[in-house]
């Protein structure tokens, strides 16, 4: 493992509390709280090397199907969880399985709440969960993400409820969740790990823990440092992405060819990051997070985070400027909107997953709908998708769905697309992904 620090700590790690009375043959090593895209990927690492792993949610339907083999998240297969089945892993409804871990890993969602900022709920009751079972020496970590001081000013009091002290009798800290759904390429354990303990000895516990099952593990100053982290790398993709996007808006009216232009800006070898125009971003990351830090600045310093604000509203009229591009490529062709058949290729918020949530694919057919096109979609990943409470209409035939459909709009480019024959099979099409440059292809 190799530890990246922001300042020199001592590497011994230090018994926490009163180990007295402990059967150690009851234990285990890892209780993840929270079976979802990011915490039973963590679980299968964790039993991947060896640990002895359970877990806890309150679905019953998840912990039922990875009791019997079946996974619910794309990255984990079933295969997957059979292996950390018969390395020893279980799932669970109740808490009592947490008295039983040497270290407890919260990874809740944190939705955006009414007021702007993460909705603590989950993560509040996770902690009660944990207070209610805490034992001496115990590690409690927080990968739910949410804006900086939640883990010293929210989670620490919950469990020093107990009447356990963090850093004297308990270890606690913040480590980001770093999950890129969908991606091959990176996964927990070569994605650097960052960890910010309350405590030097917490900071310390920590590294030493994830650091069983993860490549680097990079220390943070503090678990503010950490939480803030998190918010700075997506807030960094969020900004960038309304930049192009809003690039993409001005290009068209240019007469610029925005895509080449940030083909020829990404030969640079320094300086520069290419981001690609889109129909708008998705998933929880870029289009939520950022939020958590302006609701922090905005609560506790009276002002606004304006870059993030600005990022919002480019980003979120996204689908209302693909779809005023649809209905000028149709009256280019001879054909109003209203009434004409539109097919939406790809839905998911990203390429080769099935994830839907806050998909731009939502907004665009609202939006379609209301201007009286009839909409259909296809996703090789979705087998149904609702707008609103309608359900839209799932093509079987692909081919002949393109030749019979007046517009097709390719909103996420799946691999198990054939991208020259769309373009050889739509009567019109759209690409808003910048993936087909062929004649008579209209591309965003």
């Amino acid at each position: 493992m190799q530890v990246e620090r922001t300042q020199p700590l001592d590497d011994k790690v230090q018994p926490l509390g009163d180990n007295e009375g402990r059967d150690p043959a009851g234990e285990v090593e890892l209780a993840v709280i929270g079976l979802g895209y990011v915490g039973l990927p963590l679980a299968r690492e964790a039993a991947s090397v060896g640990l002895r792993v359970v877990g806890l949610d309150r679905d019953p339907r998840v912990v039922d199907g990875l009791n019997s083999g079946r996974s619910h998240v794309d990255d984990v297969s079933d295969d997957d969880v059979r292996r950390m089945r018969a390395a020893g892993f279980t799932a669970f409804t109740d808490d009592a399985c947490l008295a039983r871990a040497q270290t407890v890993v919260i990874c809740v969602p944190t939705p955006l709440s009414e007021d702007g900022g993460p909705d603590l709920g989950a993560v509040v009751s996770a902690a009660r969960s944990v207070a209610g079972r805490l034992r001496s020496g115990q590690l409690v970590v927080l990968e739910s993400t949410t804006y900086p001081g939640t883990t010293e000013e929210v989670v620490r009091p919950l469990l020093e409820e107990s009447g356990l002290r963090a850093g004297e009798d308990f270890a606690l800290a913040f480590s980001p969740e770093r999950i890129d759904p969908g991606s091959t390429g990176h996964g927990l354990r070569e994605t650097p790990k960052v960890v910010g303990g309350c405590t030097p000895s917490c900071a310390v516990h920590a590294v030493a823990f994830y650091g069983k099952f993860v490549n680097t593990v990079v220390q943070a100053k503090g678990t503010r440092e950490a939480e803030m982290a998190k918010l700075l790398e997506n807030t960094y993709r969020h900004v960038n992405i309304a930049l192009v996007n809003e690039l993409a808006v001005i290009s068209h009216e240019l007469h610029v060819d925005v895509w080449d232009a940030i083909r020829c800006a990404g030969t640079k070898p320094f300086g520069f990051q290419a981001f690609r125009p889109s129909p708008g971003v998705g998933g929880h990351c870029i289009p939520i997070d950022p939020n958590y830090l302006s609701y922090k600045v905005r609560s506790s310093l009276g002002y606004e985070f304006r870059f993030v604000g600005l990022a919002q509203e480019i980003n979120r009229r996204m689908p209302e400027y693909v779809v005023r591009r649809a209905q000028d490529l149709l009256n280019t062709a001879g054909r109003p909107l209203q009434g004409s058949r539109v097919l939406l290729l790809g839905v998911t918020y990203k390429p080769d997953v099935a994830d839907l949530r806050e998909t731009p694919a939502e907004p665009l057919a609202r939006l379609l709908r209301e201007r009286g096109a009839e909409i259909a979609f296809h996703d090789p990943h979705v087998p149904a998708w609702s707008v609103e409470g309608t359900a839209v209409p799932r093509v079987g035939d692909l081919t002949a769905a393109l030749r019979e459909h007046d517009l097709t709009i390719l909103l996420q480019d799946h691999s198990a697309y054939d991208l020259p024959a769309l373009a050889d099979t739509a009567r019109l099409l759209f690409d808003t992904r910048g993936r087909i440059f062929k004649p008579g292809v209209e591309v965003l």
